[in-house]
């Protein structure tokens, strides 16, 4: 940190609970649950400067900037403060494994092969124990709130994952807020495994999940039951009460989006269903898109963008410089009211070799990808309180009552937020100071080999 920065104050303040005033802190207005403060001075990219009060925790009051001064100020001088952020799409059972899986080539089919090898291979409790705790580990450094993550659930792998997941989220209760969604492709729910499944899930407080496309197969072919397919999971969500989470149309040319739409609406499931990648949207004619998008609404579907993994998957050919973006079509879904959230996805995995756990970095690299900027209005939405409502948690905001759960960043405006990655954020976790060291990748060195 250099001479200017808050942190030496803090770290001598912020060492037990007690009162704090924030003074002259840069929040975005998408990223306050309630309305700007009275005289608070807006900046021309949405964002209010504001004083924060926090008593034992948790803040007290949200007023426009006042004068610096009194023993329990910390001056800001304008620096941009956040809440900590929401990935709300993950893969903390894949994580991990590069180095150790066989390469994928950077391919969706290549991906899912070598997934399954290593999967095969090594996901015992203590391998997936490990890595699970090196993400969150990683992503509570980085001030990530809360994460929901995917599990790869086929038959002899679920209650082996599931039992890993359910003491990892005991440990990190209290730091992270950890949800999870069972995964495996469509057909599956059409056994006896189906129902086993569900109860594992339903178990866990999870939620039922899976991928479009039929075991061994690819997004946009080989589902010609897919509306039987859908019935019956959606039935066996019903019958236990569970919301779903779905990976629909990860390609270029995919047309399940609009069959698990209809699927909600049949079922009664309006405003309970998330569908993940969605990447042939993007390539639909304009009528088209805007057909499928009032269904979408119609059904009350919230869709999770993850930008970083499509760029990553797809279109790749070996020796061709791939043509599309492979990512959702944001700002019109946005547009037509449907909750949109930007997520991390895969995290140094077969079906991504990088990421960091990191919803800052993956918020930035989204604004860039997706053009959600000039102007940049409520693009911080996408990481803080979209995914939050996507979750059903109270958290990725600040406001009065809230508990203090902040970063601080060394950033005056949002294009110095979306510039450079912040590796000197300041972390409070109920008003109090919480920076961690990232660990070492050393420490997963012993059982990642081949």
């Amino acid at each position: 940190m250099n001479d200017l920065s808050p942190f030496p104050r803090l770290a001598a303040r912020l060492t037990r609970p007690g009162r704090i005033r924030l003074a002259k802190a840069c929040v975005p207005v998408a990223l306050l649950t309630d309305d700007v403060p009275d005289d608070a001075r807006v900046d021309r990219n949405g964002s209010a400067l504001v004083d924060i009060l926090i008593e034992d925790g948790r803040i007290a009051t949200i007023t426009a900037a006042l004068a610096d001064g009194g023993d329990d100020t910390v001056a800001l001088d304008g620096r941009h403060v956040w809440p900590l952020l929401i990935d709300a799409h993950a893969h903390l059972d894949k994580g991990h494994t590069m180095g150790r899986a066989p390469d994928s080539g950077g391919t969706h089919p290549g991906a899912r092969a070598a997934t399954t090898a290593d999967r095969l291979a090594h996901w015992n409790a203590e391998d997936l124990l490990r890595r699970m705790e090196f993400g969150l580990a990683t992503a509570d450094a980085h001030g990530v709130a809360a994460i929901r993550t995917h599990l790869d659930s086929h038959e002899g792998q679920a209650e082996i994952t599931w039992n890993a997941f359910a003491k990892v989220r005991e440990r990190w209760k209290g730091r992270i807020v950890l949800q999870a969604a069972g995964l495996v492709p469509l057909d599956a729910y059409s056994g006896d495994y189906g129902a086993r499944l569900a109860d594992i899930v339903a178990g866990h407080g999870g939620l039922l999940g899976g991928v479009t496309r039929a075991s061994g197969g690819t997004h946009g072919s080989g589902l010609d039951d897919i509306d039987l397919l859908l019935d019956q999971l959606f039935v066996l969500a019903k019958e236990r009460e569970l919301e779903v989470d779905l990976h629909v149309d990860e390609a270029a040319q995919a047309d399940a989006l609009p069959h698990v739409a209809r699927a909600a609406i049949r079922h009664g499931y309006e405003g309970r269903v998330t569908c993940g990648h969605c990447c042939s949207l993007a390539l639909l004619g304009e009528r088209e898109l805007r057909d499928t998008i009032a269904l979408i609404a119609d059904a009350g579907l919230s869709l999770i963008t993850l930008p970083t993994v499509n760029m990553y998957l797809q279109d790749r050919e070996a020796g061709r410089t791939p043509r599309w973006r492979g990512v959702t079509p944001v700002q019109e879904l946005r547009a037509a009211g449907i909750p949109v959230a930007s997520a991390g996805d895969n995290c140094r995995d077969p079906f991504f070799a990088y990421g960091d756990h990191d919803m800052l970095d993956t918020w930035r690299q989204a604004v860039r990808i997706l053009h959600l900027d000039h102007p940049y209005a409520d693009a911080p939405a996408l990481a803080g309180p979209a995914p939050a409502g996507i979750m059903g948690i109270d958290a990725g905001t600040i406001g009065v009552g809230r508990p203090a759960d902040l970063m601080i960043l060394e950033a005056w405006s949002l294009d110095q937020v979306i510039s450079r990655p912040h590796a000197d954020r300041v972390i409070l976790r109920k008003g109090m100071l919480a920076n961690r060291a990232l660990p070492s990748y050393s420490t997963l060195a012993d059982f990642l080999t081949a």
